[in-house]
């Protein structure tokens, strides 16, 4: 965790804060879930870099900046914040182990659907529409999607919801974490359309939500099955 830490820094991927907070953020997870939770966490990091770092010049001259290549503490923390907590309480209360695990996925989901949905979508979406009014409406700006950015975005939790189901089976809670991801993603477009663009929250705290909503959703899911 300490390598990861520090190349994540070097390689300008985080700054200093980002990366001690990341691996504050790891060090949580691991105590408490383990190598699956640590796997997870590297599966979410691996693929929002690449998914930021792709056709960077096409989004800048659009002026897409929700997910900066380069991510501070704050940032690091609107994704990771919530499965830290997790982590910390599955090393309190062990018995909680495999629903905190659960619900770490849901969480990191949630965080990839919406970074891979958002980055990717932006550059491959051919029509762009206002989720609240379903308007055509301009690409990059806070609650836009597009088809494809949705499609991108039900991979992406996929991807989180596979890792997990190395670890632990490929059962029910491998449709309920890509449910729970997108109901995340989807969520984060509908603050976005609406609180952060009149400037009531900003996109971090967005952020926290998204993975806070798909935790809820996926803790109904559990339930209910």
């Amino acid at each position: 965790m300490l390598t990861a830490t520090y190349t994540s820094h070097k390689t300008g991927k985080l700054t200093l804060s980002g990366a001690i907070t990341g691996g504050v953020v790891a060090l949580c997870i691991y105590m408490g879930i383990g190598f699956i939770g640590i796997a997870i966490l590297a599966t979410f990091f691996v693929f929002a870099t690449i998914a930021t770092s792709h056709k960077k010049n096409t989004k800048r001259n659009l002026g897409d900046g929700q997910h900066p290549e380069k991510r501070d503490a704050r940032q690091v923390l609107a994704n990771g914040g919530l499965p830290a907590i997790l982590g910390l309480l599955a090393f309190i209360i062990p018995d909680n182990v495999l629903l905190a695990t659960i619900l770490m996925a849901a969480a990191f989901a949630s965080a990839t659907a919406d970074t891979l949905s958002s980055e990717l979508g932006t550059v491959y979406g051919k029509r762009f529409y206002n989720i609240i009014t379903f308007k055509p409406d301009e690409k990059g700006r806070d609650g836009v999607i597009s088809l494809e950015g949705i499609l991108i975005g039900i991979a992406g939790a996929a991807v989180i919801a596979s890792v997990y189901a190395i670890g632990f089976g490929w059962n029910s809670m491998f449709l309920n974490i890509i449910i729970a991801g997108t109901a995340g993603n989807i969520a984060d477009s509908v603050l976005g359309a609406t609180l952060e663009r009149k400037g009531y929250m900003n996109n971090n705290e967005v952020n926290f939500l998204n993975t806070f909503i798909a935790v809820i959703v996926c803790c109904l899911l559990v339930y209910y099955n």
